[in-house]
């Protein structure tokens, strides 16, 4: 016990020499492919999608039709354009994307999750704000099972007293 500190100084000198190297965050690098494409896979639900990404005009074709053919309700257009204007960068990008499963608004959801992904692998830089919006987080709510016993997942059948 020789090494005795005396003073705050003392301390906060003993402190940064003992203080771990933390190495600088390695830089993530873009994933693209031979056509300057970034691909993604998104889920929502029981809907899978699969999106491409490149530099473009902002036009969004999902299974071979116009994003507002596809899918008809402003709600489910306006879940698809949420990640270009969190990360800044409408109208710059193209997307060609097939989803399978589920109902509309499941795959609007993964096709919003597959553009994130893809996104944030084509500039690594726009994982921050995507991250913080939460785009990036894949939504594990899924549908209850039904339960022997019951009508539903949880609904009893109606009793009857006589």
């Amino acid at each position: 016990m020789t090494d005795q500190v005396n003073s705050l100084e003392e301390l906060g000198q003993v402190a940064d020499a003992a203080a771990p190297v933390v190495e600088a965050e390695i830089p993530r690098e873009p994933l693209r492919d031979a056509l300057g494409r970034s691909y993604a896979t998104g889920k929502r639900k029981d809907a899978v999608a699969r999106v491409w990404i490149k530099p473009g005009s902002g036009k969004v074709v999902v299974n071979g039709k116009e994003m507002g053919k596809y899918f008809a309700r402003p709600v489910l257009q306006m879940i698809l354009r949420q990640p270009f204007s969190v990360a800044g960068v409408e109208d710059q990008f193209d997307v060609m994307a097939t989803v399978k499963g589920g109902g509309l608004s499941g795959q609007a959801g993964a096709v919003k999750h597959g553009i994130s992904k893809a996104l944030q692998l084509y500039d690594p830089g726009l994982r921050g704000a995507l991250k913080a919006a939460g785009f990036l987080t894949r939504d594990s709510r899924v549908v209850e099972r039904k339960k022997y016993g019951k009508r539903k997942a949880r609904r009893s059948f109606q009793f009857s007293k006589r």
